[in-house]
């Protein structure tokens, strides 16, 4: 009897601040069951990075992305590449929003190597996680939260821009109504009441 052995999770690493870097590096070398196939990989050559190596996780920097619908676009390109984002202590919103644009998970950048590696592979099995104070919990662990839709996801980027949802029905080529039923949807996930409120906590 031939026992197989289990295939590595490959990774690709995005550009991260240097001492941040080394100990992603380290710690993915550490780990036998994982595989780096990029490091370094500035935001300019990350979509092309993905279709080259094709990765089954992307560990990404929030500080180096210009606008979250930048990960919509990485994960429309490279769908089967799950990606993790680290954030300098990512708010609730932030975090959901992330999920909602297509992160698989969602971390602080101070968390814990060994709930980084636990991310890895939940993330690898498309499991959603998000940091422990958005859960509410103290302890990690993986969640799913009810991400935002593809559509739920525009109507977001077009009411942090400050349209009306007048407006973004025309821009969408949507009724009102139905914009009115997705902003209440996206309050709802993203645990805001108000437009003033999604836009001071996003």
């Amino acid at each position: 009897m031939t026992i197989t052995s289990r295939q590595p999770i490959t990774l690709a690493l995005a550009e991260f601040e240097d001492i941040v870097s080394r100990g992603l590096q380290a710690l993915i070398e550490e780990d036998a069951h994982l595989q780096l196939v990029a490091a370094g990989v500035p935001p300019d050559r990350l979509a092309r990075t993905l279709a080259d190596f094709k990765p089954d996780v992307a560990i990404l920097n929030f500080g180096s992305l210009s606008t979250p619908a930048e990960l919509r676009e990485l994960h429309s390109s490279a769908p089967e590449t799950r990606l993790l984002v680290l954030a300098n202590n990512p708010s609730p919103v932030e975090s959901r929003q992330m999920i909602g644009f297509g992160a698989t998970a969602c971390l602080a950048k101070s968390t814990e190597a060994r709930d980084v590696l636990h991310a890895i592979y939940l993330a690898s099995r498309g499991l959603h996680v998000l940091p422990p104070t958005v859960t509410g919990s103290q302890a990690f662990e993986p969640t799913g939260p009810a991400p935002l839709t593809a559509r739920e996801a525009d109507v977001l980027e077009l009411l942090q821009g400050g349209r009306s949802n007048a407006e973004i029905a025309a821009s969408l080529h949507v009724g009102v109504e139905t914009i009115r039923t997705h902003v209440r949807n996206i309050y709802r996930k993203l645990g805001v009441s108000s437009r003033r409120e999604l836009r001071t906590q996003v």
